[in-house]
């Protein structure tokens, strides 16, 4: 059973920079395409960034140009580079893992992905 853990959260000013980190185990990290997602109180969860096997990224409208996604298949670690948070940004980031995307791809659909971790808070508040 492949197992998938996110760290990284907290609190951070608007404006201000925030790592989320996501590791696995309990199979081959580098077989996994892997994907970022989020839900904010009263919201449904949404698509954050992907990344394919080959360490290629997508990312959602609200979060291009300010977040990155980067994968270090070495330390079976998947990166989120948040930069610019908005208040718009609170929300519990979690990271997935697909098994069926092949090496080459991504999705930004959360039915796409086999594993889930339990989710890292992140607030953006003055």
């Amino acid at each position: 059973q492949v197992q998938v853990v996110e760290s990284g959260g907290g609190t951070v000013q608007p404006g201000g920079s925030l790592t989320l980190s996501c590791t696995t185990s309990g199979g081959t990290f580098s077989n996994y395409a892997m994907g970022w997602f989020r839900q904010a109180p009263g919201k449904e969860r949404e698509f954050v960034a992907t990344i394919s096997r080959t360490n290629n990224p997508s990312y959602s409208d609200s979060v291009r140009g300010r977040f990155t996604s980067s994968r270090d298949n070495a330390k079976n670690t998947l990166y989120l580079q948040m930069n610019a948070l908005q208040s718009g940004d609170t929300a519990v980031y979690y990271c997935a893992a697909s098994t069926t995307l092949g090496l080459f791809g991504f999705s930004r659909l959360a039915r796409d992905y086999d594993y889930w971790g339990q989710g890292t808070q992140v607030t953006v508040s003055s």
